[in-house]
């Protein structure tokens, strides 16, 4: 099945329906524009829906009624069949105007609420059929469903809210009326709570999607009345000055916008992923625990998609400072190495590294970012093969250049479009069906790394072949440094993979309820006692206690109420126990960055928003020196 485009399966049409007059010019470019993308992935989709509905019948064919599983397969595939002549009807016609397009959108609607109530009357004909094997996936096909809609209609904010309320509020209910089963109360309260989690975060995402398509329309419309103003006279020379400034104020709420959107959005990605874990650490099933994995990856692919538009958004408007530094790409290499070789060893690729001792002359944050984009797209689109990453000298005629390169033996892209790789929201389409991890993203990967090239002033190129592979090149000046002018490489620490921390002592001072809760009730099961607090005047009562332990380790998040910050609880520990310099972990859902110094100034580890339970393991692993 293909989970991260089934939700666009909803994308059919029926006969156009009167088009509804659009609230503004740019709101309504940005819908259509939506509407289009969706088109596209139609056939990936058509196919995710059609495996879905074969394992439906496989898993009850047997235990199900025929009549009623014949009946849901019939209707299923009438809907299947109504997708399929309306992405055909769309290929006929590639160029339909937006009013056409509009005029669809009511058909479009229809269409995702019967698909929602064929999936939310699976769950309720086929529930308690068979072992706990076939309860755990009917659970996991349906809820599959729900997660991945918040990426494609998350901009349709009543759409979305019909949809996931018809597939899981039969869920929920059947499961509640389940009197057979001694944890069906259990179960039906956590996908209560997994219903509520996933409409704040549609809600969060929808907003900060929809006003960024907005915001980008109404600069774009800005900028050519700008260059059309700057040929007439006097007066429209100033009506264009008065356009840019207003751009660049559209800009700048934009950026403003995510910073804040930023923390809303993580909070509850957080609180999911540790919840998420607490169900792992109470059941040892493993259908149960490959359930947990793929909420865990949902949300690891949804703040991926978050930090795309947000980095996307600071390099436009000029939120990014370059700071060249000689760069030692040996170090480099091994930070690559050591994030990268686990996924290339899973799929079975080779990683190589050549040109180590070469020293480049760039930012070197933003050369990391850009070798990671690539290297990650790399192995992504690399099922047999390797990937290999080199850099060695040349001499031009401007004089010696790095030529940096990341060859794939991948699916290669096609000719025709590599032109407009480097474009927004563009997502190359192979000629083959592409696997669930290869859909990934918004199709902005690219377009910054394009943007940071051109901010470190380093020309890109790309090569490939259909098939065969592709080779990315960058030309960096070299750098020189003097013996022991750069750091040396931080050495990683090698986590257990189970953490035990029995006998340890953690204070929590986190303010928002889901969030302190998971991480106790995580904390707890990795054999740690807890206490937490969700203000400073609570922290500081329980300092003022005689005879208190002290703590083995400070958890705090960053934002805390009455605008003070975990910086204030951290220090207010420390000097209870000025003999112990208490190790501290701070969590912030700001991911603009700013902190690097206080890092320093007051000996902490930050951590951005959704910390995964993996993540924060490693992290309390290594401030406690665990092995």
């Amino acid at each position: 099945m293909s989970p991260t485009e089934l939700p666009a399966g909803a994308l059919t049409a029926v006969p156009p329906a009167a088009p509804r007059p659009a609230p503004s010019v740019a709101h309504r470019h940005g819908d259509v524009d939506h509407i289009r993308a969706l088109y596209v992935q139609t056939p990936v989709t058509l196919t995710g829906h059609l495996i879905g509905m074969c394992l439906v019948a496989v898993i009850f064919g047997s235990l199900a009624d025929p009549l009623l599983l014949g009946g849901w397969l019939a209707l299923g595939c009438l809907l299947w069949l109504l997708r399929l002549a309306h992405y055909l009807r769309f290929r006929r016609q590639p160029a339909a105007d937006d009013q056409t397009l509009w005029a669809w959108r009511s058909s479009w609607k229809a269409l995702v609420l019967v698909q929602a109530a064929a999936w939310g009357l699976a769950a309720w004909l086929f529930w308690g059929l068979g072992t706990l094997y076939h309860t755990v996936s009917l659970i996991f096909i349906v809820y599959s469903y729900c997660v991945v809609s918040v990426q494609l209609l998350a901009t349709q904010a009543r759409v979305f809210l019909a949809f996931i309320g018809l597939v899981l509020t039969p869920t929920i209910v059947r499961i509640a009326s389940d009197t057979s089963q001694p944890w069906h109360m259990g179960l039906a309260v956590i996908l209560t709570l997994l219903f509520c989690i996933t409409v704040l975060m549609a809600r969060t995402y929808g907003s900060a999607l929809g006003l960024a398509i907005t915001l980008k329309a109404r600069t774009d419309e800005l900028a050519d009345r700008l260059q059309a103003e700057m040929a007439a006279t006097e007066e429209a020379r100033r009506l264009a000055d008065e356009a840019r400034r207003a751009a660049e104020a559209a800009n700048g709420a934009k950026t403003q916008f995510f910073a804040a959107a930023s923390h809303d959005l993580r909070q509850p990605l957080h609180a999911m992923g540790l919840f998420a874990e607490a169900l792992r650490q109470r059941s040892h099933d493993p259908e149960v625990a490959s359930l947990v994995n793929s909420i865990n990856e949902s949300v690891d692919a949804l703040e991926g998609l978050f930090g795309e538009l947000l980095d996307i958004t600071r390099i436009d408007t000029g939120g990014v400072d370059v700071n060249p530094a000689p760069v030692r790409l040996r170090d480099l290499f091994q930070r690559l190495r050591l994030h990268f070789e686990p996924v290339a060893f899973e799929k079975g690729l080779m990683l190589s590294f050549r040109g180590e001792q070469l020293i480049a002359h760039a930012d070197p944050v933003l050369l990391e970012r850009v070798l990671r984009n690539l290297v990650s797209n790399a192995i992504r689109y690399t099922d047999d093969g390797g990937v290999l990453v080199s850099c060695r000298l040349r001499h031009t005629a401007a004089g010696p250049r790095l030529l940096l390169q990341v060859w794939d033996s991948g699916i290669g892209i096609a000719e025709a479009s590599l032109p407009r790789i480097w474009d927004e929201f563009f997502q190359v389409h192979a000629n083959r069906p592409l696997e669930a991890h290869q859909r990934k993203g918004l199709g902005l990967g690219l377009a910054i790394v394009k943007r940071l090239a051109g901010l470190l002033e380093a020309p890109i190129t790309v090569r490939s072949r259909a098939g065969h592979g592709t080779v990315f090149s960058l030309e960096l000046p070299p750098g020189k440094v003097q013996r022991g002018g750069l750091d040396a490489a931080s050495t990683s620490v090698k986590l257990p993979i189970g953490l035990t921390l029995d006998g340890r002592l953690i204070v929590v001072v986190e303010d928002e309820a889901a969030v302190r809760e998971g991480l106790v009730v995580v904390l707890q099961a990795w054999g740690a006692r807890v206490i937490a607090f969700d203000t400073i005047a609570a922290l500081r009562a329980w300092l003022a206690t005689p005879g208190i332990a002290p703590p083995d380790l400070q958890l705090v998040d960053y934002r805390l109420p009455e605008g003070r910050t975990g910086i204030e609880a951290m220090v207010a520990m420390r000097a209870r126990w000025p003999e112990r310099k208490l190790p501290a972990i701070v969590i912030t859902g700001s991911s603009l960055g700013g902190h690097e110094d206080e890092a320093v100034t007051h000996d902490y580890h930050l951590l951005i928003k959704p910390v995964l339970p993996n993540k924060l393991r490693a992290m309390i692993a290594f401030k406690l020196g665990v092995r």
